[in-house]
């Protein structure tokens, strides 16, 4: 009965064939060139022919070498060929996708469990930025957070920000007493993409004598929250992505009066998203889930 040649060894051959080197066979191969040159006798020993001419620094193919490896190269390419199609599709694919910081720790994380239950073959790799920034252009899909309709293959208009004053619970008992005067006797925290909110929101309300004594800008919307949770003073908060802050009552609106802002959240795509079957669900479920939040 026939021995079996062993694919290994067949691939060792095709390599060491197109490097005329076991050395650098041995490299491709994460091999010793010992081990290459041990598979290469086996194989030649099976086949009951020489395949090379083994010189003291160099090896050349022998003609029946030649003629054995214009005969089987083609069919080990279509075998790795084969294998890796194979192997791809059993990997799971993956979706990139980038967002805005505070949108992906109030509203995204924690109901990803959502999606990731329902799509347990499709692997997702997220990245967040801070707001000012760009997204990166890997990104398959992006969440942005513009004041007007970006460019690119608009998949969905989410929802728009307005704006209130808040701070914690205990200083919420001290600053409701003395009213919009309290805007002037204590620091004011925002964000620093936009510096000049607490202007725009005096001016909406109509608080002409509008004097802040201190100004804090964070560069991060989270920071701005905290910093209001801790006592800090009092904070211009987006709604309706912080509703958990005050729905644990972290914070407490400070006066009734909001500050509508043309600022939107959309959901974009790099690409046409029609072409991916999985990419499609999942642009659904994020529009399903936050659009008119």
């Amino acid at each position: 009965m026939a021995i079996p040649t062993p694919i290994r060894g067949l691939r060792s051959f095709c390599i060491a064939a197109k490097c005329l080197s076991f050395k650098h066979s041995a490299k491709q191969l994460f091999l010793t060139p010992s081990a290459v040159s041990h598979q290469i006798k086996t194989l030649e020993e099976q086949l009951g022919i020489t395949l090379f001419e083994r010189q003291t620094r160099a090896i050349k193919l022998t003609n029946k070498g030649k003629r054995f490896y214009d005969a089987v190269n083609p069919i080990m390419d279509e075998l790795e060929s084969t294998i890796s199609d194979f192997t791809n599709s059993q990997q799971n694919s993956t979706i990139t996708i980038s967002l805005p910081e505070f949108f992906a720790s109030e509203l995204f994380v924690p109901r990803l469990g959502e999606w990731t239950e329902l799509n347990p073959d499709v692997n997702l790799q997220m990245e967040t930025v801070k707001i000012g920034s760009q997204s990166p252009n890997t990104a398959d899909l992006s969440v942005v957070l513009v004041n007007g309709k970006p460019n690119g293959f608009i998949v969905s208009d989410l929802f728009p920000l307005h704006y209130v004053a808040a701070c914690n619970r205990k200083k919420f008992k001290e600053f409701n007493k003395q009213g919009l005067k309290a805007l002037n006797s204590v620091p004011l925290i925002l964000h620093q993409a936009r510096p000049w909110a607490w202007h725009q929101w005096a001016e909406q309300v109509g608080f002409d004598n509008f004097d802040p004594k201190q100004i804090i800008q964070l560069d991060s919307m989270f920071s701005v929250a905290r910093a209001a949770q801790q006592g800090m003073g009092i904070a211009l908060i987006p709604m309706p992505i912080s509703n958990t802050w005050f729905e644990e009552e972290h914070l407490v609106k400070l006066f009734e009066q909001e500050m509508p802002t043309n600022d939107h959240y959309y959901l974009v795509s790099r690409e046409n998203i029609d072409e991916s079957e999985q990419m499609q669900q999942f642009s659904s479920w994020i529009t399903n889930t936050f659009q008119n939040y």
